[in-house]
């Protein structure tokens, strides 16, 4: 394994690039392999079964780019099949529940989180289980918001009806009284003002994609796999379809021009 190796990262579509612009601040030199399943988005809605086939098929994209460790930021594969990943990567393999799930825990102070995510990610109750491995006393409260994965994908990053649905979705988690929402869904950083719009002033928002970043630099370091190299990165972006639409709104988040999207046919 060699230092100037690239950082693998999937997900089921644009949300992932969350987790890369949290890479980037924390490890400016590493070089990204990322992969998008724009022809398959959401993951959420579907069944573990065909999840944990996705994932499988998504991690063998990565190791053809012969990657020194595989980041998933998919909640939904999180979830479901970080096993399956890990079996086969037979390299380091970081989810992004645990690192949020850790996160919340240190912030709260009410010991009232909320969790917000695709209906297979609450569905699985992934974030309470490992919220509950590190505090059994605090109260976690799920709350599915499936529309908005495709909101993001289409880029209605501050559009009125966004805002309208945020309200709708959020409204029973004010109820609870939470101090601590985790946004359990890479794709959610992206309505980030939308979503604040729609909570109290007082609750603090933890981006997993964040989370997972600080963890994947202690990893990298804790390996001696971090990259020292002062060179510009190397980034590569995959997807299995629209790699225009991908470029379009994968440069409005990330501020940068992403360079070729290339399209790849995923093996199913």
């Amino acid at each position: 394994m060699s230092n100037e190796q690239a950082i693998g990262v999937f997900d089921s579509g644009i949300g992932g690039m969350t987790v890369v612009r949290a890479l980037l601040q924390d490890l400016p030199h590493e070089n990204i392999v990322y992969f998008g399943d724009t022809a398959r988005v959401p993951y959420g809605p579907k069944s573990p079964q065909v999840v944990r086939e996705y994932a499988l098929q998504d991690t063998e994209i990565l190791l053809q780019h012969n990657v020194k460790m595989i980041v998933v930021a998919c909640n939904t594969v999180s979830a479901v099949a970080l096993d399956v990943v890990q079996k086969r990567a037979k390299i380091p393999v970081i989810g992004v529940i645990l690192p949020g799930a850790e996160a919340a825990v240190q912030i709260s102070r009410k010991k009232r989180i909320g969790v917000i995510g695709t209906v297979g990610t609450i569905a699985s109750n992934a974030y309470t289980t490992a919220i509950h491995h590190i505090d059994a006393s605090v109260k976690v409260f799920g709350q599915p918001c499936p529309l908005f994965v495709p909101l993001a994908e289409e880029g209605w990053i501050d559009h009125k009806a966004t805002e309208l649905i945020a309200k709708e979705y959020l409204f029973p988690l004010t109820l609870e009284k939470i101090d601590t929402l985790v946004l359990g869904c890479t794709h959610y950083p992206l309505l980030l003002s939308t979503i604040a719009k729609a909570i109290p002033s007082g609750v603090t928002m933890i981006d997993s994609g964040k989370a997972t970043a600080a963890v994947v630099k202690q990893l990298l370091e804790k390996e001696g796999l971090k990259n020292d190299s002062t060179l510009k990165p190397n980034l590569q972006f995959f997807v299995s379809d629209l790699p225009h639409k991908f470029a379009e709104v994968g440069e409005r988040f990330l501020g940068t021009k992403l360079g070729r999207v290339q399209r790849v046919t995923v093996n199913g």
